[in-house]
């Protein structure tokens, strides 16, 4: 029981079992996140911590624990860890792609549909009483079949999310910082378009892009005014990429039709005004919600964490520069 693991916030029992059997488990809150001085407190001392995308694992956490020797993050994104720091100390930094691209695609198309048919708008409507019977131009929305769906990111999920548009005869455009080959773009059957072209001309527009300083409000101001009247943004990637403010007056003066999000600015606050708005669906960062990638997730986590404890390459290694 030489080994200590702290781990942030309480996963699955057979998970904090299996990282048991290899080293002494310290569990930081079950249900919350932790507050900055108690996962200071609680890193002290430890030899691998197993962090949430919600953690700042910064060169303040590294220096609490200077026997430091994995950071194993419960998510795709890492931008919560300062990843060049770790590099400098030699910490290996891990993730878990792949695990969760069917489930957020999944709730990416549950987010578009929900939006543009009106679903949870008329679900309160409803509930409250004040659905006075059918009518031929009542709460009307869009068609998503055969419409224009432009995906801004092209990585695991946003290809998922693409094939799922074959379903609804959609067409696609893209943008991605590396555009594809011909034969691939025919494969899949999406057409590349600068960004400006493309919020121009979809219909929906949905972000799947990494988080980074470059992708910092890359829907902006000027990206919001580009949409149509009559688009529908949806944010299943990052909070960050949308400047929420400049959303909410998009919504307000009515330049875009709608949106649906899973994940905000600065979560779980939602900037002024957002909730009040009858076009939007939000949703509380249910990306991953499912039984079964949450599991795979904490076990892809764990097995990462403890390949670095067994001096073994991990499975996921953010920064392979550190595994000589």
């Amino acid at each position: 029981m030489s080994v200590h693991i702290f781990v942030t916030r309480e996963l699955f029992p057979e998970v904090t079992e299996q990282l048991k059997q290899y080293g002494q488990v310290t569990i930081g809150a079950r249900d919350r996140d932790l507050s900055r001085e108690e996962l200071l407190k609680g890193v002290r001392g430890k030899d691998a911590i197993l962090c949430m995308l919600t953690d700042r694992i910064d060169a303040e956490v590294m220096d609490a624990c200077p026997g430091l020797r994995v950071i194993s993050n419960y998510a795709v994104g890492y931008n919560n860890i300062d990843v060049v720091e770790a590099t400098k100390r030699g910490i290996p930094v891990t993730n878990t792609p792949d695990v969760l691209t069917e489930a957020t695609a999944d709730l990416t198309w549950a987010l578009l549909l929900d939006v543009a048919r009106r679903v949870t708008e008329g679900d309160r409507l409803t509930r409250s009483g004040r659905w006075q019977g059918w009518g031929p131009r009542f709460m009307l929305g869009k068609d998503v079949y055969g419409s224009t769906l432009g995906i801004v990111g092209f990585g695991r999920i946003g290809r998922a999310v693409a094939r799922r548009a074959q379903a609804f005869d959609m067409r696609v455009l893209y943008y991605s910082r590396t555009r594809l080959t011909p034969q691939e773009e025919n494969r899949l059957g999406v057409v590349y378009q600068p960004l400006h072209e493309l919020l121009a001309k979809a219909d929906f527009v949905s972000l799947h892009a990494p988080y980074t300083p470059e992708t910092h409000h890359l829907i902006g101001e000027a990206e919001l005014r580009r949409m149509k009247r009559t688009a529908y943004l949806i944010n299943t990637a990052r909070g960050p990429l949308v400047d929420e403010r400049a959303l909410v007056r998009a919504l307000q003066e009515g330049e875009i039709a709608g949106a649906g999000l899973d994940v905000y600015e600065d979560e779980p606050r939602l900037a002024e005004g957002l909730a009040e708005l009858e076009q939007v669906v939000l949703a509380p960062h249910l990306g991953s919600a499912t039984w079964e990638t949450r599991m795979k997730m904490a076990k892809l986590a764990a097995e990462n964490l403890l390949s670095v404890l067994r001096g073994e390459k991990p499975p996921h290694l953010v920064n392979p520069e550190v595994w000589k």
